[in-house]
C-alpha cells in the first residue's frame, strides 16, 4: 500500500514538518532552559549573599558565627572560592595603595582619611560536580585567615529545571503526534492527484491515447501545471501517431492497386527469362511489404481480434516451421495444448524464423517448452537499441544484422499483443539472438 510506503511523498513531507517542529522546539527549549538556569543561579547567589551579609554582621557584633555558618581558614576553602577571594583581595590591595598615594600627593587639600572599606571580600561558587551536587557556596573574609563559609542547597532549583526540560520534551512529542498525522493527511489531496496522473500516464504508455488527467476546476499549482503538460504531450503524441497510422494505411492502399497491375503484367513475361525472374522476385518482396504495412495499420487501429481455439502447440509450430522451407531445428519439451489463435501464432513464428535466417546465422533453433516458443539463432544478436526500446518499423537495428524493412518483428510484436501474449527479445550469453513468445494461460487472451 502507498500509505505504508516509507518513501511516499506524504511521509517525506511529514518528516520535513517533524524536523522543522523539532528544530523550533530545540531552539525554544534551549533558550527557556538557559534563561531558567540563569534565573535559578541568580536566586541562589542572592540567597547566599544575604546569608553571608547577615552572618558577617553578627560576627562583627559578637565575634561568633551563627550555628549554620562555618568558619574556615584559607586552606580549608574549596579551591574555586579560595582563588576568587585571592583575586578579590589583590584587587582591593591595589585599590587601597592607589588611594593612599593620591592622599599623600594631595595632603595640602585637607581631605580626611576615609579608613578601610566597610565591606568584606565576598565570593560565591556554584558546585555542580560530584560529590557535592548542586550547592551554592559563599565566603567572606572576617580576619587575616578567617572566612565565614555558607553552603546553600540548590537541588530545588535543579529539580525545577529538570521538570521543565521533561515538560518541554513531552510537549514536543505530543506536538509531533499531532503534526505528523496532520501533515500526512494534508498531503493526501496532492498524493491523490499525483497517483491519478501516474495511472493516466501508464494508460497512455499502454496505448490508450485518449486518456487525459484533466485540469478543469483545479487550482493553478505545480501539480496542475504538470498535469496540463502531460495532457498536452499526450494530445500531441496522439496527433502524430494518428497521422503516421493514416499515412501508413494510405500508402499501403495506394500501392496495392498499381502493385496488382504489376503482378499481372509480370505474369505475362517469359518464364525462362532471367530479367523476368528478377522482376517477379522484387514484386513478391514489394507485395510482402505492402501486406505488412496493411497489417500494421490494422494493428495500430485496434481492429484485430483473436479467435481462440485449443491448439497442440508443439505440432502447430513444427508444421509452421516445415512450411517455411528453411533449415530450422525444432524441439519440444512437454508442449501443451493452449487456447490461442493459430493463424496469429503462425504469423509470429514465421516472422521470427524468417528474421533469424535473414539477420542471424545458422543454426536456427525453435524450441517449444510448455506454452512457450523460443527462436534462437547464432548470429551477432539483437542490437542494443532493439533490446532497450523494442522493434521499430523501418529500422533493422545494426547493419551487421543484414538488410530489410524492419516490419517483421513489428508485426510479430503487434500480433502477440492481440493474443495477450508476451514477446521478449534477448541475447544469449553464448552468442546469438533469442526471441521468446510466452502463451501461458495467465498472459493469453480470454
Amino acid at each position: 500500500m502507498d500509505f505504508l510506503n516509507p518513501r511516499a511523498l506524504r511521509w517525506k513531507i511529514a518528516a520535513l514538518a517533524a524536523a522543522a517542529c523539532c528544530a523550533v522546539a530545540a531552539v525554544v527549549g534551549f533558550l527557556v532552559h538557559d534563561a531558567t538556569r540563569e534565573r535559578g543561579l541568580r536566586v541562589g547567589t542572592d540567597r547566599t549573599m544575604t546569608r553571608l551579609i547577615a552572618a558577617e554582621r553578627e560576627y562583627g557584633r559578637t565575634g561568633k558565627a551563627p550555628a549554620d555558618i562555618d568558619v574556615r581558614s584559607r586552606d580549608e576553602l574549596p579551591e574555586p572560592l579560595a582563588r576568587d577571594l585571592a583575586t578579590f583581595t589583590e584587587t582591593e590591595t591595589e585599590t587601597e595603595t592607589e588611594t593612599e598615594t593620591e592622599t599623600e600627593t594631595g595632603a595640602g587639600t585637607g581631605s580626611p582619611d576615609t579608613g578601610p572599606p566597610d565591606t568584606g571580600a565576598y565570593a560565591t561558587w556554584y558546585d555542580a560536580d560530584p560529590p557535592n551536587w548542586f550547592w551554592m557556596w559563599g565566603a567572606v573574609a572576617v580576619a587575616d585567615d578567617r572566612f565565614l563559609v555558607v553552603r546553600d542547597d540548590m537541588s530545588t532549583e535543579v529539580r525545577s529545571l529538570q521538570l521543565l526540560d521533561r515538560s518541554i520534551v513531552k510537549s514536543v512529542l505530543a506536538a509531533l503526534l499531532f503534526v505528523v498525522p496532520l501533515a500526512a493527511l494534508a498531503t493526501e489531496p496532492i498524493n491523490r492527484r499525483l497517483r491519478h496522473g501516474a495511472r493516466t500516464a501508464r494508460r497512455i504508455a499502454d496505448g490508450d491515447l485518449d486518456a487525459r488527467i484533466g485540469t478543469a476546476g483545479r487550482a493553478r499549482d505545480e501539480v496542475t501545471e504538470m498535469a496540463s503538460a502531460v495532457d498536452d504531450m499526450a494530445a500531441a503524441l496522439q496527433r502524430k501517431l494518428e497521422n503516421e497510422r493514416r499515412f501508413t494505411a494510405d500508402v499501403a492502399h495506394e500501392l496495392r492497386t498499381p502493385l496488382m497491375g504489376l503482378v499481372t503484367a509480370a505474369g505475362l513475361l517469359p518464364e525462362d527469362d532471367e530479367a523476368a525472374g528478377l522482376v517477379r522476385d522484387r514484386l513478391r518482396a514489394l507485395n510482402a511489404l505492402v501486406e505488412d504495412l496493411l497489417e500494421i495499420s490494422r494493428l495500430d487501429a485496434g481492429a484485430e481480434r483473436a479467435r481462440l481455439d485449443p491448439v497442440p502447440l508443439g505440432e502447430l509450430v513444427a508444421d509452421v516451421v516445415r512450411r517455411t522451407g528453411t533449415d530450422t531445428r525444432v524441439g519440444t519439451v512437454d508442449a501443451e495444448v493452449v487456447e490461442t489463435d493459430p493463424r496469429r501464432v503462425e504469423r509470429i513464428v514465421v516472422n521470427l524464423v524468417t528474421n533469424a535466417h535473414r539477420h542471424g546465422a545458422a543454426p536456427v533453433e525453435v524450441t517449444v517448452t510448455g506454452a512457450r516458443i523460443t527462436v534462437r539463432d547464432h548470429g551477432p544478436g539483437f542490437p542494443a537499441d532493439l533490446l532497450e526500446r523494442g522493434p521499430q518499423r523501418f529500422r533493422t537495428g545494426a547493419s551487421e544484422r543484414g538488410r530489410g524493412h524492419g516490419l517483421g518483428l513489428t508485426v510479430a510484436q503487434g500480433q502477440s499483443e492481440v493474443l495477450g501474449a508476451r514477446l521478449t527479445f534477448t541475447n544469449d550469453p553464448g552468442g546469438g539472438a533469442v526471441a521468446t513468445l510466452d502463451l501461458t494461460p495467465h498472459s493469453s487472451a480470454a
